[in-house]
């Protein structure tokens, strides 16, 4: 029985839903109803090794604990439900001189709570093949993306709807008009990123829309596009194209085309270009791909500051590599174990390198990066299902940036409820 206040409160509010549904109606309600709780533990280390640096490291470790419920339909020409999202985060081990990592806030004595907890609710109605959401959302398209990677997920509040009713083709559009970020329990106006990318004049915004849609041209190729706006602060066109060419079996080759167009919307002097392409090779457990990416423009790629990750080829674990005409390329390696018999096992490496942007008291900006991940999840016994997945990455840049060491441990496992 689930005893944090967090999971009771989740629990109570699911149950007001579904009691206030016409008994009648009920049945595919509850009988479709999933519900899981993810116990995630996160260990995140990050060293600063450029001299003068502020803060020589990050450094906490937090327990997180994410309950996710999702109910049926009730029945009829439309059908409605309720999902609900709890969240509870607690500190293991922090200092205020090692804040920073995103698994914990900092108040303003820069010391890290002993827990912080969080819920959201998000209405849903179904027609046909058409679903709307209200409330909290979780978002994931070339247009917006909420993150996930660190304890806790950050959420938007909003509207999204979501329409497949012609074969092949899925439109999404969405009204956004707050952000919750990770590491907080509180809903905010939103920004523009502008790390590094020239941006300026930019302010808070209550309203982020968007709509698109994709298309499967064929079985092997699908074609997507995207039109969002942050009001008063940008306007962006968005297009993708995915081919996946079998050759053999057991073997394909991705290609991942994007480009993106991105212009002020009055507060701000956006103007970018960005080019993405990745091409892939798969061979019976091996995966080699090269990227490439280039921004031009008078300033680097615009997206929503926080925690929302960008659409973008060479967007990593620490870099984005999209600073004003930056050119950057990536080689990533991925192997899966289970194709020598040792399932659940996975390794990932990659190597990006950026230049030609400009960085203060140097001609030309040049950095880089290095990731490598390796994960197991355990296939039986009495850890089946418990995942562990080790992340370290290196970067290095000749300006401004900070040069960084950084570890990841995560190790997670979830309870399925219902």
């Amino acid at each position: 029985m689930l005893k944090t206040p967090i999971a009771r409160g989740v629990a109570l509010a699911t149950l007001g839903a579904t009691l206030a549904i016409p008994t009648m109606a009920q049945a595919a309600f509850i009988e479709d109803t999933k519900a899981g709780l993810e116990l995630r533990n996160f260990y995140y280390n990050r060293d600063y090794r450029q001299d003068g640096a502020s803060q020589s490291k990050q450094d906490e470790w937090a327990q997180g604990f994410l309950l996710r419920v999702e109910s049926g339909y009730t029945e009829g020409t439309v059908g409605f439900g309720v999902d609900a999202l709890g969240l509870l985060g607690v500190k293991l081990d922090s200092s205020p001189d090692r804040t920073g990592t995103g698994l914990l806030p900092a108040g303003d004595s820069g010391r890290a709570p002993d827990d912080y907890s969080q819920l959201g609710l998000t209405a849903k109605a179904k027609a046909s093949k058409s679903i709307l959401k209200v409330g909290t959302l979780q978002l994931k398209n070339p247009a917006i993306a909420t993150s996930d990677s660190r304890l806790l997920p950050s959420a938007m509040r909003g509207a999204q709807l979501v329409s497949n009713e012609i074969d092949g083709l899925t439109l999404d559009l969405g009204y956004v008009d707050q952000i919750n970020n990770r590491a907080s329990t509180n809903y905010e106006d939103m920004g523009v990123n502008t790390a590094g990318k020239g941006i300026t004049g930019t302010t808070l915004s209550d309203e982020f829309v968007y709509l698109g849609g994709t298309y499967k041209l064929t079985k092997d190729l699908s074609a997507s596009y995207y039109y969002s706006n942050l009001e008063d602060l940008y306007k962006q066109h968005a297009l993708n194209l995915v081919h996946v060419l079998p050759i053999a079996e057991g073997q394909s080759l991705k290609t991942d085309l994007r480009y993106s167009r991105s212009k002020d919307d009055g507060n701000t002097n956006v103007d970018n270009k960005a080019f993405g392409a990745m091409v892939t090779y798969s061979l019976s457990g091996h995966s080699f791909g090269l990227g490439y990416q280039k921004m031009s423009g008078d300033t680097g790629f615009a997206y929503v500051g926080g925690n929302i990750d960008p659409y973008l080829v060479n967007f990593v674990q620490i870099g984005d590599f999209a600073q004003t005409d930056e050119k950057s390329w990536q080689a990533r390696y991925d192997f899966n174990f289970a194709s020598v018999g040792i399932p659940g096992l996975t390794f990932m490496t990659r190597y990006i390198t950026g230049d030609n942007f400009e960085r203060a008291g140097v001609s030309e900006g040049k950095e880089w990066e290095r990731d490598t991940d390796i994960g197991y999840t355990f296939q039986d016994g009495a850890l089946k299902n418990l995942n562990v997945k080790l992340r370290n990455a290196t970067f290095r840049s000749n300006g401004a940036g900070n040069d960084m060491d950084e570890n990841r441990l995560i190790v997670s496992y979830t309870i399925p409820l219902m």
